[in-house]
């Protein structure tokens, strides 16, 4: 062999086993290492059996490998996490938000139960496995000082409504542009983080309004906007009307399209606490059951029963009302306390719109899908500038509303739209 093939062989074999020698590094080793040092301080040396759960974006497909890491990391430190017959355990479950992942460990010693977590750096990661259906987009809709609890786009008017005021927006060359603006009257004093909503009566000129113990309606005297409306407030116990359809939904089997069609065509209303900020879980009609105190409710489209009520109660749980039944839902609980279903025609055909949980100075929003009773990630977070105070679904139902509160106390109505990857 010529020395110089014989050179350029062993230069190609040493490249290979420096590749071969220095592999990536996962990124699941740190957290792993981290969380079995935290497990083992509260085990001790033993057995313990070992459980994950995944309600993160995490692909499924990476489970083995981080179970595999976890039980190398406690072996080292002499918990064995194969013991089958043990009568310990470890209950993993992989969670994240918008901001953040979390890893959270429920370690039971009889009847003793103590949790262990890490936090987990989002861009430390493989990219999501969901997330790819649709991609989020919004658009600056309106910009004021005034915090809006509810917005209504009808025509070339908008009606926005405020804790104590119905505002009329004019369409003109410039923007939306104030040319009415009405006192609702309340007598007594609103609750933090007050409520409202807004919709449009079944003739498209005019609308209903509803704040904490007041109802609204009104009018415009031209069949044509721009015109001077006629704003009138009373104080009202009447439930509030939380959807007033029709919507699109997706063909059922036979035995269930009269349900169809009568839900996508009722109004559903609910009963709101004037003294609180929440819905009493009372609603019309009653599908069956009362459900327990929410803040937000929206009607999903469903392959099977062609439509369901979902809920995200007080106490941060979201559930769904399907078929006479209340299910829990998971993959939910960092959603905050507001979402809103955006019927986009990608995927399923429908997401859910949802924004983190708890106050940040910049929140996101990102689309979910529901096939079972699972929130599976359907689009990557689209950053806001600001909290979300308030979402809701444009009348046409291809795109929602959101409200944020930026870090100066200015609100901006954004509209979110969905395109199909």
């Amino acid at each position: 062999m010529k020395p110089t093939k014989l050179i350029w062989l062993i230069a190609m074999a040493a490249l290979g086993l420096t590749a071969f020698a220095a592999p990536a590094p996962s990124p699941w080793e740190e957290p792993s290492a981290a969380l079995a040092a935290r497990i083992a301080d509260i085990l001790g040396p033993g057995q313990a059996r070992l459980t994950i759960r995944n309600l993160s974006t995490i692909s499924n497909d990476e489970i083995p490998a981080i179970r595999h890491l976890l039980e190398k990391d406690l072996k080292v430190l002499g918990v064995l996490a194969s013991g089958a017959e043990s009568a310990n355990e470890i209950r993993l479950t992989l969670s994240e938000n918008q901001r953040e992942r979390l890893w959270v460990a429920e370690v039971v010693e009889g009847n003793e139960t103590r949790v262990a977590m890490v936090e987990v750096k989002l861009n430390a990661t493989h990219p999501a496995q969901a997330g790819g259906g649709v991609t989020l987009r919004k658009q600056a809709f309106l910009v004021t000082r005034d915090e809006v609890l509810a917005a209504l786009e009808m025509q070339d008017t908008l009606v926005a409504v405020e804790p104590e005021e119905i505002v009329i927006f004019g369409n003109t060359a410039e923007g939306w542009r104030e040319r009415n603006r009405a006192a609702i009257g309340q007598k007594r004093s609103l609750p933090r983080d007050p409520r409202g909503v807004v919709f449009s009566t079944p003739d498209g000129h005019g609308f209903v309004a509803s704040v904490a113990g007041m109802a609204c309606t009104g009018s415009h005297q031209d069949a044509t906007p721009p015109a001077d409306w006629i704003v009138h407030c009373r104080e009202s116990d009447d439930p509030w009307p939380i959807f007033m359809g029709p919507i699109p939904l997706p063909p059922v089997p036979q035995t269930v399209a009269a349900t169809q069609e009568d839900v996508s065509a009722t109004p559903i209303k609910t009963f709101y606490n004037a003294t609180r900020n929440y819905f009493t879980g009372v609603i019309s009609p009653s599908f069956g059951m009362d459900l327990p105190p929410f803040y937000s409710a929206a009607l999903l489209p469903r392959p099977a029963s062609g439509a369901a009520l979902l809920i995200g109660g007080i106490d941060g749980k979201v559930q769904l009302l399907e078929n006479g039944a209340l299910k829990p839902v998971s993959g939910a609980r960092d959603w905050g306390s507001d979402f809103a279903v955006l019927h986009s025609g990608c995927g399923a055909g429908a997401q859910i719109i949802a924004s983190g949980s708890g106050e940040a100075i910049s929140d996101s929003l990102r689309a979910y899908e529901l096939p079972k009773q699972e929130a599976v990630p359907a689009s990557a977070a689209l950053p806001v500038d600001g909290t979300v105070t308030a979402l809701w679904t444009a009348p046409d139902g291809k795109s929602v509303f959101a409200v944020v509160r930026g870090a100066t106390d200015q609100y901006e109505v954004d509209r979110v739209t969905a395109t199909c990857n």
